[in-house]
C-alpha cells in the first residue's frame, strides 16, 4: 500500500531561531501593545465604567428624590383634602348657628309682634267699652231727660224708649271725644 509521506516543507520544520525571535517578537509586540493600546483602552474601559457607574447613582439618587417629592406631594394633596373638609364642615357648622340665629330672631319678633298686637287688641277693646259705656250714661241721661221733660206712665215709656231705640238706628254712628 502506499504510504503516504507528509512532506516536510518550511511550515512544518521546527527551526530553533525561527521559535526564539517569534518568542522575542511577541514579548516585544505584546509589551508595546500594552504600552500603547491596552492602557489607553484600559483606561477608556475603566473611564467608561465610571461614568456608567455615576449615571447609575445618579439616577438611584434622582428617583428616590422624585419618589420623596411624590409622597410629599401625595401628602400635601392628603393635607388639602383635609383642610377642604374642615373648610366645608366649619362652614356648615356656621351655616347651622347662622340659621337658627335667624330662626330664633325670628320667633322672638313674631312673639313681639304678637304681644304688640294683644296690646293694641286689647288698647282698642278698652278704649270700645269705655265708648260703649260712654254712649250708655249719654243714652241713660238723655232717656232721663225726655223722662223728666214728660210724666209717662209704662205704655208711654215703652213707646218713647221704642222710638228712641228707632231714632238711633237711623242716626249715623258719630264718634264721641
Amino acid at each position: 500500500m502506499h504510504m503516504l509521506v507528509l512532506a516536510a516543507g518550511p511550515l512544518t520544520d521546527v527551526q530553533p531561531g525561527l521559535i526564539i525571535w517569534t518568542i522575542v517578537t511577541f514579548v516585544i509586540v505584546a509589551f508595546v501593545l500594552r504600552r500603547m493600546a491596552w492602557g489607553p483602552l484600559l483606561q477608556a474601559v475603566n473611564d467608561r465604567e465610571k461614568q456608567i457607574q455615576s449615571s447609575i447613582d445618579a439616577a438611584k439618587k434622582e428617583r428616590a428624590e422624585a419618589e420623596k417629592l411624590l409622597a410629599e406631594q401625595k401628602s400635601a394633596i392628603a393635607a388639602a383634602r383635609a383642610e377642604s373638609a374642615e373648610a366645608l364642615r366649619k362652614t356648615q357648622s356656621d351655616m347651622e348657628k347662622l340659621r337658627e340665629e335667624l330662626m330664633n330672631k325670628s320667633k322672638k319678633e313674631a312673639e313681639e309682634l304678637k304681644a304688640d298686637a294683644r296690646k293694641t287688641i286689647e288698647a282698642e277693646k278698652n278704649k270700645a267699652v269705655a265708648d260703649i259705656k260712654n254712649e250708655a250714661v249719654t243714652l241713660a241721661i238723655q232717656i232721663a231727660e225726655k223722662l223728666l221733660a214728660e210724666k209717662l206712665d209704662d205704655g208711654k215709656h215703652r213707646a218713647l224708649a221704642e222710638q228712641f231705640v228707632a231714632d238711633l238706628q237711623k242716626q249715623p254712628a258719630q264718634p264721641r271725644a
